[in-house]
């Protein structure tokens, strides 16, 4: 009997579900207690896993924007803007719908429209850009022409095709830094870019932006505000908000009309002779004022085209043998020390000094001749006595004095100390013709200063607000320094003088020739042959009391149409020292008659006819770039200033058509390709003679136009 009872107790179905149901029980509470206790945890402690969950849900409903600072503008002397910040965009076509919605299109739905639309407002066909609008791709950009849009384009192509309910382009927005000049004073200036793109924020990289840098820099603001789940801003909420301090700006004294006649000047020749090397600078001889400075090689900077041939700063970093313009110091120390008679005679062709053998350019010499007849003809013999006379120590301690081996200080990074060894005696002998001593262009017109400012030297400078240095000791006296100059006008004026070929009309000028050799580093010697020379040219003008100074070196030119390096010279001092010397004389600061005649308005977007309009009223020449009816893009652009010798290119909307560009100078071909990205060939000199399409013919970015120049047109 009990064991019947027990059976059945075994096989009871209510107490099997009865032990189920408080085991189920059991594990709802522990599970539900569990997460109770989880939810406290979290609830007291605010964080998963190490995760704080109230800095997530901020994170997800508060927005924290950076508030950029505006980088300072860099200025000319005369307030003309070098390089400032600029916001552009790039317009971009969506042509996949993987990104749409049915309720909200993402791509180009209406390719045709939005062709029309967009032809209204860029350089570009419409059946051109609705073939671009049709093609196989996911999305596809608009190359030179769609590029660097400024806000006022991108705004109207915008709203145009927003009032057509027509979809699929969107901009990408860039932060930059515009230097609306292009090639100038390239390297100098320098360069600020974005380095790190999670700050977005400009750094300078070269120049006087790296060397000013915390000077633009200013410091960035913020933001903070919370918005809703669908982006929404919420309303009434307190904003924390701290204001940018924006960077300051900086003004140079570079004088921007200089600058690019300058430039324009030494493109011409570097494409002709095609040097190692350029540098071209020119300096008040009063102040020590940077007003034109330039090199080749060297790059735009707005486009970056030339930027990977060299980072150097050539009137700073570039240290080379002077050679003859050297002898400028040399004639300065003999006459301040008494040793140099100018009417002794002596014996030309070679010397025997510092344990060699010391040969004018013209071995066999000129015969017997007086040391006045040897400066005008440069010869290596006369500075030579002048040297062993005054004695090696007395002239080591003039070459010292007049900054040669240490650095100038001018506010540029990188600068060189050159070297000056003064070691062997044959070493301390060729530093009197400028061999034997490596100098910077900067130290050069530093030390030249001496002559052009009563015996005490300047500090060349390039940033108007840059205090001035410790008063400087006299290196040579007023009268020396006089003298120097006076003798100096013998190269230029006599019948036998190396700077003939450097008169400038008008104006008398002290000059001094230089050829000098460039060492081998594989023979320890100096290389051979007719153009491996630097060959350089120092000016100074007006010479009775000079206020300018240009300084020229072209190292090693192709001589193709030339007989001897000095001509290639010649073809940037000549054209440019007379140019500031009309401007010089024309009153204070370098005002002309012929500056600037006004300020370039803002034509784009502008119905291209009253652009015509208002340059035919102030008499600027000007060509259009396209047959549309509005301007799209425009050189100079808005607030530039315009002189004489500048044309205005206007680029209208629709395809780009080439303009008659007889008549053109170099400077205004570059521009025309900078505006349009059309390949450009120009051979020749002078003016355009003769172009490869004619005008009228449809043009796009990367078309071969080849121009002949010729010097005879006017």
């Amino acid at each position: 009997m009990k064991q019947l009872k027990k059976k059945v107790n075994e096989t009871n179905p209510f107490h099997n579900r009865k032990m189920i149901a408080i085991f189920m029980y059991v594990i709802c509470f522990v599970l539900f207690a569990s997460l109770f206790l989880r939810f406290t945890w979290i609830m007291v402690r605010g964080e998963v896993n190490g995760e704080d969950l109230r800095l997530n849900v901020e994170k997800l409903y508060t927005r924290n924007n950076v508030l950029q600072a505006r980088r300072g503008t860099i200025f000319d002397r005369n307030g003309n803007p070098i390089a400032t910040d600029a916001t552009t965009y790039k317009m971009v076509a969506i042509l996949t719908d993987e990104w749409s919605s049915p309720s909200r299109p993402q791509h180009i739905e209406e390719p045709r429209a939005v062709a029309e639309i967009i032809a209204t407002h860029l350089s570009l066909n419409e059946d051109d850009i609705y073939a671009r609008l049709t093609q196989d791709s996911m999305q596809v950009e608009f190359g030179n022409a769609g590029s660097n849009l400024t806000f006022e384009t991108m705004s109207a192509i915008r709203d145009d095709l927003s009032e057509n309910e027509l979809t699929g382009i969107t901009f990408d927005e860039s932060r930059s830094r515009f230097y609306p000049n292009g090639t100038f004073a390239s390297h100098t200036i320098g360069l600020a870019q974005v380095t790190d793109e999670s700050d977005d924020q400009l750094h300078g990289v070269m120049g006087l932006e790296k060397q000013y840098d915390d000077h633009l820099s200013g410091e960035n603001g913020w933001i903070k505000f919370q918005r809703d789940f669908f982006g929404y801003v919420i309303p009434d909420q307190e904003i924390e908000e701290v204001d940018p301090i924006n960077g300051k700006d900086l003004t140079l004294t570079i004088d921007r009309r200089m600058q690019i006649f300058l430039e324009s000047i030494v493109e011409e020749v570097d494409q002709e002779h095609k040097p190692e090397y350029i540098t071209a600078n020119l300096m008040n001889a009063k102040t020590g004022e940077i007003l034109a400075t330039t090199q080749r090689p060297t790059f735009n900077a707005t486009t970056k085209e030339g930027i990977d041939q060299s980072w150097q700063n050539l009137l700073v970093e570039y240290t080379f043998e002077p050679g003859s313009t050297l002898k400028a110091m040399t004639l300065a120390a003999s006459i301040q020390e008494g040793t140099f008679r100018p009417y002794e005679y002596f014996r030309s062709g070679q010397i025997q000094a510092g344990g060699g053998t010391i040969r004018d350019v013209r071995r066999e010499g000129w015969g017997t001749i007086t040391h006045l007849e040897g400066l005008a003809r440069s010869s290596n013999v006369s500075f030579v006595h002048q040297v062993e006379e005054m004695g090696h120590d007395i002239w080591k301690s003039y070459l010292d004095a007049f900054g040669f081996g240490t650095r100038t200080g001018i506010n540029l990074p990188n600068e060189s100390n050159g070297s000056n060894p003064y070691e062997s005696p044959l070493q301390k002998i060729n530093t009197a013709f400028g061999q034997g001593i490596a100098v910077t262009p900067v130290q050069m017109l530093r030390a030249f200063s001496a002559l052009t400012n009563g015996g005490t030297m300047v500090e060349p400078h390039i940033v108007s607000e840059q205090t001035e240095g410790s008063e400087k000791q006299p290196v040579i006296s007023p009268e020396t320094a006089a003298q120097t100059l006076e003798y100096l006008k013998e190269t230029v004026y006599s019948e036998y003088g190396t700077a003939r070929g450097y008169q400038i009309d008008g104006f008398e000028i002290a000059a001094k020739t230089g050829t000098a050799q460039i060492a081998d580093p594989e023979t320890g010697g100096y290389l051979s042959g007719p153009n491996n020379k630097v060959f350089s040219v120092v000016g100074m003008a007006p010479a009775d009391d000079p206020e300018l100074i240009l300084y020229v070196t072209v190292q090693q030119p192709e001589l193709n149409t030339i007989s001897h390096g000095s001509q290639a010279v010649q073809k940037i001092f000549n054209p440019v020292m007379k140019r500031a010397l009309k401007y010089y004389s024309a009153g204070d600061d370098m005002q002309s008659e012929n500056s600037y005649a006004n300020d370039m308005p803002d034509f784009v977007e502008k119905p291209a006819q009253d652009a015509i309009a208002y340059l035919e009223e102030n008499g600027d020449a000007y060509s259009l770039i396209g047959s549309g009816e509005r301007v799209v893009q425009q050189f100079p652009r808005q607030d530039m200033q315009v002189d004489e010798t500048q044309r205005v290119l206007l680029l209208t909307n629709g395809a780009m058509t080439l303009p008659d560009l007889t008549g053109w100078s170099r400077n205004d071909l570059y521009r025309l390709a900078e505006l349009t990205g059309i390949a450009l060939t120009v051979e020749g000199e002078g003016f355009v003679t003769s172009q490869n399409m004619s005008a009228g013919s449809f043009i796009e970015t990367g078309t071969e136009i080849v121009v002949q120049l010729a010097s005879n047109q006017e």
